[in-house]
Order: structure tokens, then C-alpha cells, then sequence
């Protein structure tokens, strides 16, 4: 599989949430690299690994933030992100215990897995994310001015 190159078109419009989506398209590529170069199982081990731990911080925060902004289809957003990592999982124990590289087939689930839930998932809680992101911007400007009152008086 060739290298998965993110372009602006794959974006949700939250800027820490699209970083750490590249960071997973990192992860992938790096699967895609340890099956084309051949890399020893251990190498294939440590990136799925990380692949694994990267993924159970990044929906982490995704849920803390989708919480904090009282997103109503969390519980659903949360079952869907359970359901990923019971998979990933899965192919982890198939290459321990299977003795077999599932680079390409991790990778390939992967590819398609993060643009769906990009599309569809993630697209949905922009609005409720970015309007809380708002109000909170703008709480924050209001206690800015708040701490520059009183103006100091001169004598």
C-alpha cells in the first residue's frame, strides 16, 4: 500500500484533534514501511504497540472534550471508539500469538477506519465542539476585562 499522505480535505476544523489524526496516519505509514522494508517482528511489535497506546490517549481526549462540551451522541462516539480498539486489539493478539505480520491488513482497516469516523463521527461533533470552544473564548475575554477594572486612578 502506498503511503497515506493527509491533506486539508480530511480536517475537521479543530486543530488538535487534526494533529493527532496525523499522528495516527504517522502510525500507519509506519506499518506500511514495516511491510514493504521487511522490519523484524520486533519493530512491527513496538509500532503497534505504540499504534495502540497513541490511539486509547487520543480517544481519551477526545471524550474528556466531547464531555466538557456536552456533546449528546458521546455514549455513542464512546461505544464506536470501544469497538476500534476491541479490533486493534485483535490484530495485535493475532500477530503475537498468530506469528505472522498483519502490517497490511492493520494499515488497510486503519485507512479506512480513521476516514469514516472522520467523515462521519467526528464531523458531527465540530458544531457542538466549536460552539463550546466559543463560549469559553469568549468567558475568558470577559474575565480579561474584568481584572483590567478598576482602572488605576491617578492623583
Amino acid at each position: 500500500m502506498p503511503q497515506f499522505v493527509w491533506t486539508d480535505q480530511y480536517n475537521i476544523g479543530i486543530e488538535e484533534i487534526d494533529r493527532q489524526h496525523r499522528k495516527i496516519v504517522d502510525y500507519i505509514n509506519q506499518l506500511d514501511d514495516a511491510q514493504t522494508n521487511g522490519l523484524s517482528r520486533i519493530e512491527v511489535a513496538q509500532v503497534i504497540m505504540q499504534l495502540k497506546d497513541y490511539t486509547h490517549s487520543h480517544f481519551s481526549f477526545e471524550e474528556n472534550m466531547l464531555n466538557e462540551a456536552n456533546y449528546e451522541l458521546l455514549n455513542a462516539h464512546k461505544s464506536t471508539h470501544a469497538r476500534f480498539i476491541k479490533r486493534l486489539s485483535e490484530y495485535e493478539d493475532d500477530f503475537v500469538l498468530g506469528g505472522y505480520d498483519v502490517s497490511k491488513a492493520l494499515s488497510t482497516m486503519l485507512v479506512t477506519w480513521l476516514l469514516n469516523h472522520i467523515k462521519r463521527e467526528d464531523a458531527n461533533y465540530v458544531e457542538s465542539v466549536n460552539a463550546h470552544l466559543k463560549k469559553q473564548r469568549s468567558l475568558i475575554e470577559k474575565f480579561k476585562n474584568l481584572l483590567r477594572w478598576p482602572k488605576k486612578v491617578s492623583n
